[in-house]
């Protein structure tokens, strides 16, 4: 089963002081590009917070971000007490009169009067928000699988359409035959020059042998045939089925070139617009 590389994962959990929200978007790529995005307080993890989304995603554009939201009554942000009870020790000096709560007002104000402490991670808390980033990534998976499954029915009905395009095109071989030889007898009558016939028909079987679009339709077919094979497959991916339909399109150009029937060149058109459709596709495979 196929997986697409777009998707959207979310994940949140609630702790004693603080929400924890997860989110991770990823669209198609050639490699993966991840992007992370978290507090400076959890950049030590980061590293190891890499390795386990690329080995969760693989492949993709990814977007990952952690935020947290502060929703008890917690913050880093401290006063300073002995600074503040200095500057207004010092102020009161030099305004004995002065009113305690303006003294506090100013005093707060002053350098250094609040101090920001490092916040440390705690090793509970770090656990407990990695199942919330397991949680984003198997949402995301999920989602992946189930574009996956959009993408494979996609598949199979463009298939389907490029198959049926070429037994039809099949069904024209013997009138366009008889065309070629139909062409090919009436610029011999307006030489008006006689003609060895055994000649005529050695170099008629040898042009029309140049013409003959049966090796394209058995190689186009297998293409065909192996393209659902690996998109069934327990391993399939998105680079080796690009490589299949880089295949089938020389198949189906090579018919093209080789048609001198409208009706058939008609039909290669159709084949070719169904194979745009894949190859659009298929840049969004895993």
């Amino acid at each position: 089963m196929i997986q697409s590389m777009t998707g959207f994962g979310k994940a949140t959990l609630q702790l004693a002081t603080k929400k924890i929200t997860v989110e991770v978007k990823s669209l198609n790529s050639k490699g993966l590009d991840l992007n992370v995005r978290m507090p400076s307080v959890y950049r030590e993890m980061e590293l190891g917070l890499r390795n386990q989304i690329s080995q969760s995603l693989e492949r993709g554009k990814v977007d990952f971000s952690l935020y947290i939201e502060v929703t008890g009554e917690e913050t880093s942000t401290k006063v300073n007490a002995p600074i503040v009870k200095a500057y207004i020790s010092q102020m009161r000096a030099i305004l004995p009169t002065a009113d305690e709560t303006e003294l506090m007002k100013m005093a707060v104000r002053m350098p250094d009067a609040l101090k920001t402490e490092r916040d440390e991670i705690d090793e509970n808390e770090w656990k407990q928000i990695l199942t919330v980033i397991n949680e984003a990534l198997t949402n995301i998976n999920t989602f992946r699988n189930d574009e996956g499954a959009s993408l494979e029915k996609e598949f199979q009905l463009r298939i389907a359409n490029i198959r049926s395009f070429m037994n039809q095109a099949l069904l024209l071989d013997p009138e366009r035959i008889e065309n070629i030889k139909n062409k090919l007898q009436t610029a011999i009558d307006e030489l008006k020059v006689n003609v060895d016939e055994n000649r005529f028909e050695q170099e008629l079987i040898y042009y029309l042998e140049k013409l003959d679009i049966t090796e394209e339709k058995v190689r186009l077919t297998n293409h065909l045939d192996y393209f659902l094979e690996t998109l069934s497959g327990s391993e399939a991916n998105g680079r080796k089925l690009g490589f299949i339909t880089q295949e089938m399109g020389r198949e189906i150009n090579t018919m093209g070139s080789k048609s001198n029937h409208a009706g058939m060149q008609k039909l290669v058109v159709q084949m070719k617009d169904e194979l745009e459709k894949i190859k659009e596709q298929v840049l969004n495979v895993l």
